[in-house]
């Protein structure tokens, strides 16, 4: 019997598969279960549908990551923090901080992990730090740590 699967069956198929299993696993399980409906037209057609509206809001998606992108690039994040000797701070300035003042001052939230801080900022200056926007685009943000 030919099923498309609704949910993830380990060993059986993934979300969104159309696959031939047996008729009473398919009958006592899948279908009672609702892990799966049974492939008829109408189910196929909807399932295809379906796809459609997934690829498209993954093409949104990725244009909205695209224009992030080029508004990140024109910006600069200007962060004030004490300093001693030499332009090194107390203490350092992290990715949770960098978020919080692009929310505040531009009103762009960006969640503190995507922002690729190898380690936290310790000196006064500018710095480039990498954001993951989407798996396929990544932007950067210029951050100025300047003296309180």
């Amino acid at each position: 019997m030919k099923v498309i699967f609704k949910a993830d069956v380990k060993g059986k198929g993934k979300k969104g598969e159309v696959k031939n299993v047996s008729e009473g696993y398919a009958r006592n399980y899948l279908l009672k279960n609702n892990l799966a409906v049974e492939a008829t037209k109408a189910n196929l057609k909807a399932l295809e549908q379906t796809k459609k509206k997934e690829q498209q809001l993954k093409e949104e998606e990725l244009d909205e990551a695209k224009q992030l992108k080029d508004t990140l690039a024109n910006l600069t994040v200007e962060i004030a923090a004490k300093s001693g000797e030499g332009g090194r701070l107390f203490g350092s300035v992290t990715s949770k901080q960098i978020a919080e003042v692009l929310k505040k001052k531009h009103n762009i939230s960006i969640d503190k992990r995507k922002i690729e801080l190898d380690q936290p900022i310790r000196a006064l200056g500018y710095t480039d730090v990498p954001v993951k926007l989407h798996p396929d685009v990544t932007g950067t943000i210029k951050v100025h740590i300047k003296e309180k």
